[in-house]
């Protein structure tokens, strides 16, 4: 313990955020912020809210603007909300099955903030224990040590990794330790975490068991690609901050059934009018503080306030770049230096590259692993979730690992891989497969790409922005979701004086 402690000269240790609910709310979002009187005393107002985008962003932002009594409409082109937290039914078995494994994490604190609001808590499951899968197939778990505080906690886990020596596990704990107390922000950071990793003396092989392993599936995207401040976010937020910021929360329902079913339900109870397979064409700004959402259908609406929750790439589709487009009474306002600004920002989006994540669902005649969960380290095949003889074996980063394989080739190496460190996969028979790839799951966070994330305020006093690819702090996660749609709702409420 001493050592541990002389190594991280962390001082004096606070227990008491050790002991801090996991529903904390986020930081700079305070329950007094965010969370009004949940009886049925609190006042209809007559301001209305247009909110663009049923994905997590626009329904998180829904249920802050709906519990303060605000008239709120919910715009969603498809069928179904959720966004990207989807799920399919397979054809061949009608099994419905999830697009893509969502995970969250304990220190998801909006996230979590959100599932308590919404009543949709009991639909997620959280594991404590993390269970890696070495190159040589040994089994290594790692879960908090009951005697050990934040951010010790997880260092007996760290040594009990099998596949890693212990020299390699003392100089990744250092370069923990330097990395937790690097001061470092969005402004100053254009370094990699891949080349800052061998400038602490990292091996390539060291950064591809354990750091790798980490990083791509927290970021989607490659130790040779992230930027230096991400990564930093993920081991300080994820792993050193509390003592239950490590843990799995995964879905235990199909995410259609949370967010398609049971968010919108308990939305449309407190009020929210939700449009399906409605399309916004364009919203465009009136005299006296009017915002007009045009549908392609030819119907229109008039708003006090808007807040635009779409992906990034369909975001600037929706402001008119242009002053012109604007009343008179409007261009003045369009043409102070916050609104250029944001203009800049707008064009600025469709710079922001991209990142892939690629998903083989795989049904075999027998279960392949007791194991819930797995990661796979030194595979292709990055992460396993699995259910009885259905698992889902997930591939961040696939814009650069898995481009160069066709779909048969790829099935063939994750079988593989699977048979390579799981002994019951060499005896099953697969049934039936499935890969998903979806091209833009999530922005690709480079260096620099961080000062092209664009604030939830715009150029226009009553219009706002929500999304995992606006400034949250965040990756795109479902954590970044939810917090982007709290602050986007909280500068709203500033806005008409709440």
């Amino acid at each position: 313990m001493n050592k541990l402690a002389k190594l991280f000269e962390f001082g004096e240790i606070d227990s008491a955020a050790d002991a801090r609910s996991e529903n904390t709310p986020p930081d700079k979002l305070t329950q007094a912020e965010l969370a009004p009187a949940l009886s049925a005393s609190v006042a209809r107002s007559s301001k209305s809210v247009a909110i663009i985008g049923g994905g997590l962003a626009g329904m998180a932002a829904a249920t802050v603007l709906s519990q303060r009594g605000l008239q709120i409409d919910l715009f969603e082109q498809s069928d179904r909300l959720g966004g990207r937290a989807g799920s399919m039914e397979e054809p061949w078995n009608g099994q419905v099955i999830d697009q893509c494994q969502h995970v969250a994490m304990g220190c998801c604190g909006s996230f979590l903030d959100f599932c308590r609001r919404t009543g949709v808590k009991d639909c997620f499951q959280r594991h404590k224990t993390l269970h890696f899968i070495g190159p040589d197939g040994r089994q290594s778990d790692i879960t908090a040590a009951a005697w050990l505080p934040a951010p010790l906690h997880l260092l007996p886990g760290l040594f009990g990794l099998k596949y890693l020596t212990k020299q390699e596990c003392w100089s990744i704990a250092r370069t923990l330790r330097k990395l937790n107390r690097l001061k470092i922000s969005v402004e100053n950071s254009l370094d990699t975490i891949g080349l800052w990793l061998q400038q602490q003396g990292q091996s390539g092989e060291l950064i591809e068991k354990f750091w790798s392993t980490i990083i791509v599936s927290a970021l989607s995207e490659t130790v040779d690609n992230a930027s230096l401040f991400a990564a930093k976010k993920v081991f300080a937020d994820g792993f050193m901050s509390s003592r239950n910021a490590y843990e799995l929360i995964i879905p235990r329902v199909p995410l259609g059934e949370i967010f398609d079913r049971r968010v919108p339900e308990w939305l449309e109870r407190q009020g929210v009018i939700i449009h399906r397979g409605a399309r916004v064409a364009e919203i465009t700004f009136r005299e006296k503080g009017a915002v007009s959402v045009f549908l392609y259908n030819g119907n229109a609406q008039d708003f006090d306030a808007a807040i635009v929750a779409v992906p990034w790439f369909e975001a600037p589709n929706l402001f008119s770049a242009s002053p012109a487009n604007f009343p008179l009474k409007l261009k003045r306002v369009i043409l102070s230096s916050s609104t250029a600004n944001f203009l800049m920002k707008l064009v600025a989006l469709k710079q922001i590259p991209f990142a892939s994540i690629t998903v083989v669902h795989l049904w075999f005649d027998r279960p392949i692993t007791p194991l819930p969960h797995a990661a796979l380290v030194g595979k292709l095949s990055q992460w396993i979730f699995n259910s009885s003889s259905y698992c889902q074996v997930v591939i961040s980063a696939s814009h650069r690992v898995v481009i160069r394989y066709k779909q048969d080739e790829l099935l063939k190496i994750v079988l593989a891989d699977l048979a390579a460190v799981f002994p019951d996969a060499r005896q099953a028979t697969l049934l039936n497969s499935r890969i998903v790839t979806m091209p833009r799951a999530v922005i690709s966070l480079q260096p620099g790409v961080d000062q092209l994330r664009p604030s939830q305020k715009t150029g226009t006093p009553n219009s706002f922005l929500a999304g995992d690819w606006t400034a949250t702090g965040w990756p795109g996660t479902m954590e970044g979701a939810v917090r982007s749609g709290y602050l986007a709702a909280k500068e709203l409420l500033k806005y008409l004086g709440q």
